[in-house]
């Protein structure tokens, strides 16, 4: 592959493109074959028809594969013990009694779309997303056993919108370092810009979608019988089992924001220790194993219940993992064709104020070929030069920092990972994770290019 040079020009790689997601769209939906077997199919098709050398297919293939479910297995099959064994306790339907109790039926969607801004600081998209399900799930059946929608995605959508636009994920931080905008003022603005943007387009469009689809709970995690434990764990209790989590990602994060900013070195072994104990993958461990000692020994359990239990946990989230590695492979496919550095040769030159060519960069780039990264990288990449060039103040960099963020996250869909993610824990079919999550993904990246153009506007006058 690395003395490969890909010969078509743009306008065919986008054709082939086009007609790798159409053949997908038709497969799994019109011809009802499994989406893993879609993906993997369409795969080697779109390999072949790009020309991609046939001795590095299946590596290209396999690396996909490989790349994406080295992430998204363990936190999903993590969170799914989690999720289980707070769900056996009887936890999640104490929490989400109490959590009714509080906030009410009518504000529920809205607490848990808070509580997941809150808790999508420092966490990533998918493992805040993963540790949050059993408490969604649980208080959707303890309102609407058909309408999970209406409580997950506001929560999703608060965990995208915190991943876009906030320091220190990495998206944002990337595009900072590559516009050598401020860290902290792009922070600033996009706690401000943030809020609004989910408020719009995960609660307010959560509530629009629940009330046109009906989509039941999926029993992602088992679902209670009526006859639950009668020593259920206190609320408070399975609170601060899922805080545990969030406090040691927030210390890696936390760590290597101030690595970054040369406030503390990672040659130091402590430094080292915690930021690998806030590795999400690491922090969903420890909680699991915490989480079996307060939700099964010192409930009265033994080892070999409790064994079932976690085990009973991972054959329904099997599919989930294995189809959003096969979406990983199609994107993978996509990327190594070279559609994005052809789009980007194309796009290099569009004559646009440069807060608006970052935008539509990332935005072609993102439905092209999947991965927000290599969208937002690329656009930051080729705008960078522009705005080293312009005589931009730090607010309006900051602004054209977070234009290109939400360029890179518009109407996820096939060819990336996350659509697979998201649409098979919450149950859906392709068509309607389409109507639901592309839409959300695509409202929460215009409404954040809006805001962040006001910004801008705003940085010219001050």
């Amino acid at each position: 592959m690395d003395d490969w040079t890909q010969t078509l020009g743009t306008a065919p790689l986008l054709a082939i493109a086009a007609g790798a997601i159409a053949l997908i769209l038709v497969l799994i939906i019109w011809l009802k074959v499994h989406a893993f077997l879609a993906l993997i199919i369409v795969s080697l098709v779109t390999a072949f028809v790009a020309g991609i050398p046939v001795s590095a297919i299946v590596t290209t293939l396999t690396g996909g594969f490989g790349g994406t479910l080295g992430t998204v297995a363990l936190l999903v099959a993590l969170g799914a013990m989690l999720g289980r064994l707070i769900e056996h306790s009887g936890g999640a339907r104490a929490l989400a009694e109490m959590f009714v109790r509080i906030f009410g039926e009518k504000r529920a969607p809205f607490a848990l779309g808070i509580t997941s801004l809150v808790l999508g600081f420092p966490m990533f998209f998918d493992a805040g997303l993963v540790m949050m399900l059993p408490i969604i799930f649980a208080i959707a059946r303890r309102v609407s056993r058909t309408n999970v929608l209406l409580f997950g995605l506001p929560a999703a959508a608060a965990f995208s919108v915190m991943h876009v636009f906030l320091p220190p994920h990495p998206g944002p931080v990337s595009a900072s370092e590559l516009y050598g905008a401020n860290l902290g003022i792009v922070l600033l603005v996009g706690l401000i810009i943030a809020f609004p943007v989910w408020y719009v387009s995960g609660y307010l469009w959560g509530k629009f979608v629940a009330q046109r689809i009906q989509l039941p709970v999926p029993a992602l995690f088992g679902d209670m019988d009526d006859d639950q434990p009668v020593n259920p764990p206190k609320p408070g209790t399975v609170i601060a089992v899922l805080l545990l989590p969030m406090f040691l990602i927030f210390l890696n994060t936390g760590l290597s924001t101030l690595a970054s900013a040369g406030a503390v070195s990672t040659d130091d072994t402590w430094v080292q220790v915690l930021i690998l104990l806030g590795n999400s993958a690491v922090a969903l461990l420890i909680t699991v194993i915490v989480a079996t000692i307060v939700f099964g020994f010192r409930r009265g359990e033994k080892g070999t219940a409790i064994e079932k239990v976690v085990d009973s946990s991972l054959g329904p989230v099997a599919s989930v993992i294995l189809i959003t590695g096969a979406g990983g492979m199609f994107g993978a496919v996509l990327r190594a064709s070279g559609i994005g550095d052809a789009l980007a040769d194309s796009l290099g030159d569009l004559g646009l104020p440069v807060i608006v060519a970052a935008y539509i960069i990332a935005v072609v780039l993102r439905l092209a070929q999947g991965s927000a990264a290599v969208a937002l990288v690329t656009a930051a990449g080729l705008a960078a030069p522009a705005v080293m060039a312009g005589d931009f103040s730090p607010l309006q960099i900051a602004a054209i920092t977070l234009a290109t963020a939400a360029g890179s996250v518009f109407a996820g869909h096939v060819n990336d990972s996350g659509f697979w993610l998201v649409g098979r824990l919450m149950g859906m079919d392709v068509k309607t994770t389409l109507k639901t999550w592309t839409v959300q993904q695509a409202i929460e990246s215009v409404l954040g290019f809006l805001a962040a153009l006001i910004v801008f506007g705003i940085g010219a006058v001050i």
